[in-house]
Protein backbone atom coordinates (compact mmCIF):
# COMPACT_ATOMS: atom_id res chain seq x y z
CA UNK A 1 0.00 0.00 0.00
CA UNK A 2 1.47 3.51 -0.78
CA UNK A 3 2.57 5.71 1.43
CA UNK A 4 -0.20 8.25 1.65
CA UNK A 5 -2.85 5.44 2.27
CA UNK A 6 -0.52 3.85 5.24
CA UNK A 7 -0.46 7.52 6.36
CA UNK A 8 -4.57 7.52 6.07
CA UNK A 9 -4.67 4.92 7.88
CA UNK A 10 -2.44 4.72 10.35
CA UNK A 11 -4.10 8.80 11.58
CA UNK A 12 -7.55 6.16 11.37
CA UNK A 13 -5.53 4.61 14.38
CA UNK A 14 -4.83 7.59 16.10
CA UNK A 15 -8.11 8.95 15.86
CA UNK A 16 -9.90 5.92 17.68
CA UNK A 17 -11.45 7.63 20.24
CA UNK A 18 -12.38 10.88 18.58
CA UNK A 19 -14.17 8.73 15.52
CA UNK A 20 -15.80 6.43 18.46
CA UNK A 21 -16.96 9.54 20.54
CA UNK A 22 -18.09 11.47 17.75
CA UNK A 23 -20.41 8.18 16.45
CA UNK A 24 -21.86 7.48 19.96
CA UNK A 25 -23.04 11.00 20.38
CA UNK A 26 -24.46 10.92 17.09
CA UNK A 27 -26.85 7.84 18.43
CA UNK A 28 -26.97 9.85 21.42
CA UNK A 29 -29.05 12.66 19.25
CA UNK A 30 -32.44 11.25 19.31
CA UNK A 31 -33.49 11.27 15.04
CA UNK A 32 -36.64 8.88 14.77
CA UNK A 33 -38.47 9.29 11.71
CA UNK A 34 -41.32 9.85 11.95
CA UNK A 35 -41.50 12.69 13.00
CA UNK A 36 -38.22 13.05 11.57
CA UNK A 37 -36.83 15.79 13.77
CA UNK A 38 -33.05 15.68 13.47
CA UNK A 39 -32.28 19.05 14.18
CA UNK A 40 -30.34 17.93 17.08
CA UNK A 41 -28.04 15.26 14.96
CA UNK A 42 -27.87 17.63 12.49
CA UNK A 43 -26.23 20.47 14.73
CA UNK A 44 -23.74 17.89 16.07
CA UNK A 45 -22.47 17.50 12.45
CA UNK A 46 -22.37 20.51 11.39
CA UNK A 47 -20.48 21.74 14.57
CA UNK A 48 -18.03 19.23 13.98
CA UNK A 49 -17.35 19.84 10.70
CA UNK A 50 -16.84 23.91 11.42
CA UNK A 51 -14.43 23.17 14.66
CA UNK A 52 -12.45 21.28 11.99
CA UNK A 53 -12.63 24.32 9.38
CA UNK A 54 -15.36 22.96 7.16
CA UNK A 55 -17.60 25.78 6.06
CA UNK A 56 -20.74 23.94 5.38
CA UNK A 57 -24.76 24.92 4.15
CA UNK A 58 -27.98 24.11 6.26
CA UNK A 59 -30.31 23.37 3.65
CA UNK A 60 -33.49 23.25 5.25
CA UNK A 61 -36.47 22.82 3.50
CA UNK A 62 -38.49 21.81 6.59
CA UNK A 63 -37.21 23.55 9.69
CA UNK A 64 -37.43 20.26 11.81
CA UNK A 65 -35.30 18.41 9.04
CA UNK A 66 -32.45 20.02 8.07
CA UNK A 67 -29.61 18.93 5.45
CA UNK A 68 -25.99 19.28 6.16
CA UNK A 69 -23.99 19.92 2.53
CA UNK A 70 -20.15 20.93 2.61
CA UNK A 71 -17.72 20.85 -0.29
CA UNK A 72 -14.61 21.71 -1.25
CA UNK A 73 -12.57 21.90 -4.54
CA UNK A 74 -9.13 20.09 -4.50
CA UNK A 75 -5.94 22.13 -5.95
CA UNK A 76 -6.08 19.61 -9.74
CA UNK A 77 -8.56 19.42 -11.94
CA UNK A 78 -10.54 16.39 -12.24
CA UNK A 79 -14.49 14.16 -11.23
CA UNK A 80 -16.52 15.00 -8.58
CA UNK A 81 -17.32 12.49 -5.68
CA UNK A 82 -20.61 12.22 -3.63
CA UNK A 83 -20.53 11.05 -0.30
CA UNK A 84 -23.93 10.79 1.20
CA UNK A 85 -25.52 9.51 4.68
CA UNK A 86 -28.53 10.11 6.47
CA UNK A 87 -29.17 11.23 9.84
CA UNK A 88 -32.62 10.58 10.60
CA UNK A 89 -33.75 6.47 11.73
CA UNK A 90 -36.39 4.47 12.43
CA UNK A 91 -38.34 4.88 15.56
CA UNK A 92 -38.07 2.81 18.57
CA UNK A 93 -41.68 3.16 19.99
CA UNK A 94 -42.41 1.42 23.69
CA UNK A 95 -38.82 0.19 23.50
CA UNK A 96 -40.00 -3.31 24.33
CA UNK A 97 -36.93 -5.58 23.62
CA UNK A 98 -34.14 -3.35 24.27
CA UNK A 99 -31.74 -4.50 26.59
CA UNK A 100 -29.61 -1.00 25.86
CA UNK A 101 -30.78 2.11 25.82
CA UNK A 102 -31.78 3.04 22.46
CA UNK A 103 -30.29 6.20 22.65
CA UNK A 104 -27.69 5.97 24.86
CA UNK A 105 -24.62 4.45 22.39
CA UNK A 106 -23.52 2.14 24.92
CA UNK A 107 -20.36 0.52 24.26
CA UNK A 108 -20.34 -3.19 25.54
CA UNK A 109 -18.58 -6.35 24.59
CA UNK A 110 -17.29 -4.44 21.39
CA UNK A 111 -20.58 -3.08 20.07
CA UNK A 112 -22.14 0.15 20.08
CA UNK A 113 -25.55 -0.13 21.00
CA UNK A 114 -28.88 1.96 19.60
CA UNK A 115 -31.20 3.49 17.08
CA UNK A 116 -29.35 4.41 14.31
CA UNK A 117 -26.15 2.48 15.11
CA UNK A 118 -26.02 0.35 11.92
CA UNK A 119 -28.42 2.63 9.87
CA UNK A 120 -27.14 4.62 9.24
CA UNK A 121 -24.58 6.94 11.30
CA UNK A 122 -22.20 4.34 11.46
CA UNK A 123 -22.28 5.09 7.61
CA UNK A 124 -22.81 8.74 7.95
CA UNK A 125 -19.49 8.89 10.29
CA UNK A 126 -17.25 7.57 7.86
CA UNK A 127 -18.40 10.32 5.43
CA UNK A 128 -18.09 13.22 7.82
CA UNK A 129 -14.15 12.14 8.49
CA UNK A 130 -13.66 10.73 4.93
CA UNK A 131 -14.48 14.24 3.86
CA UNK A 132 -12.14 15.92 6.49
CA UNK A 133 -9.17 13.78 6.03
CA UNK A 134 -9.47 14.46 2.37
CA UNK A 135 -9.74 18.27 2.63
CA UNK A 136 -6.27 18.20 4.72
CA UNK A 137 -5.32 16.72 1.42
CA UNK A 138 -6.96 18.98 -0.95
CA UNK A 139 -3.55 20.86 -2.68
CA UNK A 140 -2.74 17.14 -3.80
CA UNK A 141 -6.05 16.12 -5.51
CA UNK A 142 -8.15 16.07 -8.00
CA UNK A 143 -11.32 17.22 -8.49
CA UNK A 144 -14.56 18.08 -6.11
CA UNK A 145 -15.18 16.48 -3.13
CA UNK A 146 -19.03 17.13 -1.38
CA UNK A 147 -20.41 15.59 1.64
CA UNK A 148 -23.94 15.72 2.36
CA UNK A 149 -26.13 14.75 5.60
CA UNK A 150 -29.49 14.63 5.16
CA UNK A 151 -32.72 14.32 6.87
CA UNK A 152 -35.77 12.53 5.74
CA UNK A 153 -34.52 9.06 4.20
CA UNK A 154 -37.00 6.96 6.01
CA UNK A 155 -40.13 7.27 5.13
CA UNK A 156 -38.51 8.40 1.33
CA UNK A 157 -39.70 11.55 2.11
CA UNK A 158 -39.50 15.01 0.62
CA UNK A 159 -37.04 17.09 2.23
CA UNK A 160 -33.76 14.92 2.45
CA UNK A 161 -31.80 13.80 -0.80
CA UNK A 162 -35.18 14.08 -2.68
CA UNK A 163 -34.86 17.76 -2.37
CA UNK A 164 -31.68 18.03 -2.87
CA UNK A 165 -32.09 16.09 -6.30
CA UNK A 166 -34.65 18.33 -7.41
CA UNK A 167 -33.49 21.78 -6.33
CA UNK A 168 -29.36 21.19 -5.53
CA UNK A 169 -28.56 18.85 -8.24
CA UNK A 170 -24.93 20.64 -7.88
CA UNK A 171 -24.30 18.38 -4.52
CA UNK A 172 -24.67 15.13 -6.71
CA UNK A 173 -21.40 14.67 -8.77
CA UNK A 174 -20.00 11.86 -10.97
CA UNK A 175 -19.99 8.72 -8.31
CA UNK A 176 -21.31 8.66 -5.22
CA UNK A 177 -20.08 6.64 -1.95
CA UNK A 178 -22.85 6.02 0.75
CA UNK A 179 -22.52 3.55 3.98
CA UNK A 180 -26.03 2.32 4.14
CA UNK A 181 -25.75 -1.03 6.13
CA UNK A 182 -24.66 -3.94 3.49
CA UNK A 183 -22.19 -5.58 6.02
CA UNK A 184 -18.24 -6.35 4.41
CA UNK A 185 -18.71 -9.23 2.97
CA UNK A 186 -21.11 -7.23 -0.04
CA UNK A 187 -21.25 -4.13 -1.64
CA UNK A 188 -24.62 -2.42 -3.35
CA UNK A 189 -24.83 -1.42 -6.50
CA UNK A 190 -28.51 -1.59 -7.23
CA UNK A 191 -31.93 -1.82 -5.07
CA UNK A 192 -35.48 -2.98 -5.12
CA UNK A 193 -37.99 -0.74 -6.09
CA UNK A 194 -40.79 0.23 -3.26
CA UNK A 195 -44.21 0.79 -4.38
CA UNK A 196 -46.48 1.58 -1.68
CA UNK A 197 -50.47 1.39 -2.17
CA UNK A 198 -53.59 2.33 0.59
CA UNK A 199 -56.24 0.24 -0.28
CA UNK A 200 -60.19 1.29 1.48
CA UNK A 201 -63.19 -1.94 1.52
CA UNK A 202 -66.43 -0.11 2.65
CA UNK A 203 -69.79 -1.46 2.91
CA UNK A 204 -73.18 -0.83 4.68
CA UNK A 205 -71.62 -2.58 7.68
CA UNK A 206 -74.63 -4.32 9.78
CA UNK A 207 -74.59 -5.93 13.39
CA UNK A 208 -73.02 -9.20 12.82
CA UNK A 209 -76.10 -11.12 13.78
CA UNK A 210 -77.24 -9.83 10.36
CA UNK A 211 -74.63 -10.97 8.43
CA UNK A 212 -77.04 -11.21 5.38
CA UNK A 213 -77.51 -7.35 5.25
CA UNK A 214 -73.98 -6.20 4.11
CA UNK A 215 -70.96 -7.59 3.67
CA UNK A 216 -67.71 -7.46 6.14
CA UNK A 217 -65.13 -5.03 4.79
CA UNK A 218 -62.48 -6.65 6.72
CA UNK A 219 -63.63 -10.26 5.01
CA UNK A 220 -63.48 -8.40 1.63
CA UNK A 221 -60.17 -6.61 3.05
CA UNK A 222 -58.79 -10.53 3.34
CA UNK A 223 -59.56 -11.71 -0.03
CA UNK A 224 -58.22 -8.75 -1.75
CA UNK A 225 -54.57 -9.29 0.26
CA UNK A 226 -54.99 -13.10 -0.27
CA UNK A 227 -55.20 -12.34 -4.33
CA UNK A 228 -52.15 -10.36 -3.82
CA UNK A 229 -50.01 -12.69 -3.11
CA UNK A 230 -49.74 -13.60 -6.92
CA UNK A 231 -48.32 -10.50 -7.87
CA UNK A 232 -45.14 -12.60 -6.98
CA UNK A 233 -45.27 -15.17 -9.75
CA UNK A 234 -44.76 -12.17 -12.07
CA UNK A 235 -41.30 -12.92 -13.37
CA UNK A 236 -38.87 -10.21 -14.18
CA UNK A 237 -36.64 -10.25 -17.40
CA UNK A 238 -32.88 -9.60 -16.72
CA UNK A 239 -30.20 -8.56 -18.57
CA UNK A 240 -27.16 -10.88 -19.20
CA UNK A 241 -24.64 -8.86 -16.69
CA UNK A 242 -26.92 -8.52 -14.35
CA UNK A 243 -28.49 -12.10 -14.24
CA UNK A 244 -24.77 -12.80 -14.40
CA UNK A 245 -23.81 -10.88 -10.92
CA UNK A 246 -26.74 -12.31 -8.93
CA UNK A 247 -26.20 -16.02 -9.78
CA UNK A 248 -22.39 -14.87 -8.45
CA UNK A 249 -23.95 -13.08 -5.15
CA UNK A 250 -26.38 -15.59 -4.31
CA UNK A 251 -24.55 -17.10 -1.63
CA UNK A 252 -23.11 -13.67 -0.31
CA UNK A 253 -26.90 -12.48 -0.09
CA UNK A 254 -27.73 -14.60 2.02
CA UNK A 255 -25.06 -14.77 4.25
CA UNK A 256 -25.40 -10.98 4.41
CA UNK A 257 -29.06 -10.48 4.81
CA UNK A 258 -30.50 -14.32 6.01
CA UNK A 259 -31.41 -17.36 4.05
CA UNK A 260 -34.20 -16.22 1.41
CA UNK A 261 -32.81 -13.07 0.59
CA UNK A 262 -31.03 -14.14 -2.55
CA UNK A 263 -34.26 -15.52 -4.01
CA UNK A 264 -35.95 -12.15 -3.15
CA UNK A 265 -33.92 -9.66 -4.62
CA UNK A 266 -35.01 -11.64 -8.12
CA UNK A 267 -38.94 -11.42 -7.47
CA UNK A 268 -41.79 -9.63 -6.60
CA UNK A 269 -42.83 -9.63 -3.02
CA UNK A 270 -46.04 -8.18 -1.19
CA UNK A 271 -46.23 -7.06 2.24
CA UNK A 272 -49.55 -5.86 3.94
CA UNK A 273 -48.12 -3.78 6.54
CA UNK A 274 -50.65 -2.16 8.23
CA UNK A 275 -54.32 -3.17 8.33
CA UNK A 276 -57.32 -0.88 10.09
CA UNK A 277 -61.01 -1.95 10.05
CA UNK A 278 -63.76 -2.39 11.80
CA UNK A 279 -65.21 -1.29 15.23
CA UNK A 280 -66.13 -4.15 17.55
CA UNK A 281 -66.18 -7.86 17.67
CA UNK A 282 -69.93 -7.91 16.83
CA UNK A 283 -70.33 -5.77 14.42
CA UNK A 284 -70.24 -6.57 10.33
CA UNK A 285 -67.24 -4.27 9.64
CA UNK A 286 -68.33 -0.97 7.42
CA UNK A 287 -64.82 -0.09 6.64
CA UNK A 288 -61.17 -1.41 6.25
CA UNK A 289 -58.37 0.11 5.38
CA UNK A 290 -55.12 -1.63 4.89
CA UNK A 291 -51.34 -0.76 3.12
CA UNK A 292 -49.51 -2.95 0.79
CA UNK A 293 -45.72 -2.72 -0.06
CA UNK A 294 -44.64 -4.43 -3.00
CA UNK A 295 -41.27 -4.50 -3.97
CA UNK A 296 -40.01 -4.75 -7.49
CA UNK A 297 -36.88 -6.43 -8.53
CA UNK A 298 -34.65 -4.85 -11.53
CA UNK A 299 -36.64 -5.49 -14.65
CA UNK A 300 -40.12 -4.62 -13.72
CA UNK A 301 -42.14 -1.12 -13.33
CA UNK A 302 -45.03 0.18 -11.87
CA UNK A 303 -47.37 -0.20 -15.00
CA UNK A 304 -46.89 -4.09 -14.89
CA UNK A 305 -47.57 -4.31 -11.21
CA UNK A 306 -50.94 -2.20 -11.34
CA UNK A 307 -52.15 -3.41 -14.67
CA UNK A 308 -52.32 -6.93 -12.74
CA UNK A 309 -53.52 -4.95 -9.23
CA UNK A 310 -56.48 -3.65 -11.36
CA UNK A 311 -58.16 -6.65 -12.04
CA UNK A 312 -58.05 -7.90 -8.27
CA UNK A 313 -59.70 -5.08 -7.66
CA UNK A 314 -62.48 -4.99 -10.33
CA UNK A 315 -63.40 -8.27 -8.98
CA UNK A 316 -64.00 -6.52 -5.74
CA UNK A 317 -66.59 -3.48 -6.35
CA UNK A 318 -66.28 -2.28 -2.81
CA UNK A 319 -62.73 -1.70 -2.63
CA UNK A 320 -60.42 1.54 -4.36
CA UNK A 321 -57.29 2.02 -4.25
CA UNK A 322 -54.71 4.80 -4.59
CA UNK A 323 -50.66 4.65 -5.15
CA UNK A 324 -49.09 6.85 -1.96
CA UNK A 325 -45.01 6.23 -2.90
CA UNK A 326 -43.06 4.74 -5.70
CA UNK A 327 -39.49 4.29 -6.42
CA UNK A 328 -38.45 2.35 -9.46
CA UNK A 329 -35.91 -0.38 -8.85
CA UNK A 330 -32.14 1.06 -9.83
CA UNK A 331 -28.72 -0.45 -10.32
CA UNK A 332 -25.29 0.59 -11.68
CA UNK A 333 -22.57 -1.43 -13.30
CA UNK A 334 -21.94 -3.49 -10.35
CA UNK A 335 -18.26 -3.52 -11.93
CA UNK A 336 -18.37 0.65 -11.58
CA UNK A 337 -14.77 2.65 -10.54
CA UNK A 338 -16.07 2.83 -7.04
CA UNK A 339 -17.26 -0.24 -6.54
CA UNK A 340 -13.83 -1.89 -8.00
CA UNK A 341 -11.94 0.62 -5.55
CA UNK A 342 -14.01 -0.34 -2.49
CA UNK A 343 -13.36 -4.13 -3.33
CA UNK A 344 -9.45 -3.39 -4.09
CA UNK A 345 -9.63 -1.76 -0.45
CA UNK A 346 -11.64 -3.82 1.58
CA UNK A 347 -9.40 -6.74 0.29
CA UNK A 348 -6.27 -5.03 1.53
CA UNK A 349 -7.18 -3.67 4.87
CA UNK A 350 -9.17 -7.02 6.04
CA UNK A 351 -8.71 -9.86 3.37
CA UNK A 352 -12.57 -9.33 2.57
CA UNK A 353 -14.02 -9.22 -0.70
CA UNK A 354 -17.21 -7.96 -0.68
CA UNK A 355 -19.60 -9.38 -3.63
CA UNK A 356 -21.79 -6.91 -5.75
CA UNK A 357 -25.21 -7.14 -4.88
CA UNK A 358 -28.68 -5.61 -5.18
CA UNK A 359 -30.77 -4.34 -2.11
CA UNK A 360 -33.94 -5.83 -0.77
CA UNK A 361 -33.90 -2.30 1.21
CA UNK A 362 -34.04 1.26 -0.43
CA UNK A 363 -31.32 3.76 0.13
CA UNK A 364 -31.22 7.73 -1.12
CA UNK A 365 -28.29 5.82 -3.43
CA UNK A 366 -31.38 5.62 -5.75
CA UNK A 367 -31.42 9.29 -6.75
CA UNK A 368 -27.97 9.40 -8.17
CA UNK A 369 -28.70 6.18 -10.22
CA UNK A 370 -31.60 7.81 -11.37
CA UNK A 371 -29.90 10.65 -12.93
CA UNK A 372 -27.12 8.25 -14.59
CA UNK A 373 -24.34 8.85 -11.74
CA UNK A 374 -22.97 5.47 -10.56
CA UNK A 375 -23.96 5.16 -6.99
CA UNK A 376 -22.27 2.43 -4.49
CA UNK A 377 -23.24 1.29 -1.03
CA UNK A 378 -21.03 -0.28 1.45
CA UNK A 379 -21.50 -0.06 5.50
CA UNK A 380 -21.50 -2.40 8.14
CA UNK A 381 -24.16 -5.09 8.96
CA UNK A 382 -27.87 -5.03 9.80
CA UNK A 383 -27.76 -6.39 13.25
CA UNK A 384 -30.82 -4.94 14.72
CA UNK A 385 -31.95 -2.74 11.95
CA UNK A 386 -35.34 -1.73 12.92
CA UNK A 387 -35.74 -4.30 15.34
CA UNK A 388 -34.29 -4.39 19.13
CA UNK A 389 -30.88 -3.43 20.13
CA UNK A 390 -30.03 -2.36 17.07
CA UNK A 391 -25.90 -1.91 17.24
CA UNK A 392 -22.89 -1.94 15.51
CA UNK A 393 -19.50 -3.61 16.32
CA UNK A 394 -16.45 -1.64 16.56
CA UNK A 395 -14.45 -3.64 14.65
CA UNK A 396 -17.14 -3.01 11.15
CA UNK A 397 -16.84 0.82 12.38
CA UNK A 398 -13.46 0.76 12.08
CA UNK A 399 -13.80 -1.05 8.56
CA UNK A 400 -16.11 1.03 7.15
CA UNK A 401 -14.38 3.75 7.70
CA UNK A 402 -11.15 2.66 6.22
CA UNK A 403 -12.82 1.44 3.10
CA UNK A 404 -14.56 4.76 2.45
CA UNK A 405 -11.38 6.96 3.18
CA UNK A 406 -9.17 4.60 1.07
CA UNK A 407 -11.70 4.26 -1.89
CA UNK A 408 -12.43 8.21 -1.94
CA UNK A 409 -8.51 9.00 -1.83
CA UNK A 410 -8.26 6.64 -4.48
CA UNK A 411 -10.86 7.75 -6.88
CA UNK A 412 -9.42 11.72 -5.93
CA UNK A 413 -5.99 11.00 -6.83
CA UNK A 414 -7.06 9.61 -10.14
CA UNK A 415 -7.74 12.56 -12.84
CA UNK A 416 -10.42 10.86 -14.10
Amino acid sequence: MEGRKTELLQRIDSDREVLLDFLRALIRCPSPNPPGDTRQAAGHIRQFLENHGAECRVIAPSEVMPNIVATFEAAKPGRHLALNGHIDCFPVGDGAGWTHDPWGAELVDGRIYGRGACDMKCGTTASVFTFLYLRELRDELHGRLTLSAVSDEETFGPYGARYLSQHHPEVFGDTCLNGEPSSPWTLRFGEKGPLWLEFTARTKGAHDAYTHASRSATAIAAKVIGALEALEDILAPEASNLAAALDLAAPAIDRAQGEGAARNTRRVTVNPGVVRGGLKVNMVASDCTFEVDIRLPIGLDAPQILAEVDKIVALHPEVTYRQINYNPPSWCPPDAEMAQLVRANAREIAGIDPVPIVSLGGTDARLWRYKDIPAIVYGPSPTGMGSFDEHVTVDEFFHVVKCHVLSAYDYMSRPG
